[in-house]
């Protein structure tokens, strides 16, 4: 019964991680968000600084001491706490607040 009840209130999610863009898919909206696959880091610290979009303008655009990562490489995870830190990013925008349950999420 709850998990019925819970189903109905999560969002169900789809992540299609390229290694150029990464897509958001939810259920009954279709694809939310399209952004490339690009993390603008502090060089030292790895601390995300900016994700997406926002992280492939900063390209060629930043002091030395920040570094655009793309964590995926010939279509594999190459960074695996870079990827983390934009999954989060992303699901966290797309991702309804007001509901408390945790969204269900396949990553493809």
């Amino acid at each position: 019964m709850f998990n019925g009840f819970f189903g109905w209130l999560s969002s169900d999610i789809g992540i299609d991680l390229g290694t150029a863009n990464t897509l958001v898919y939810v259920k009954d909206q279709g694809i939310v968000l399209r952004e490339p696959s690009v993390v603008a880091v502090q060089a030292g610290t790895n601390r995300v600084l900016a994700v997406g979009d926002e992280a492939k303008r900063m390209l060629g655009r930043t002091p030395a001491n920040i570094v655009a990562v793309r964590p995926l490489k010939d279509g594999v995870i190459a960074d695996f706490e870079v990827t983390e830190a934009m999954l989060r990013h992303f699901i966290t925008k797309v991702h309804n607040r007001k509901v408390r349950v945790k969204p269900r999420v396949v990553i493809a």
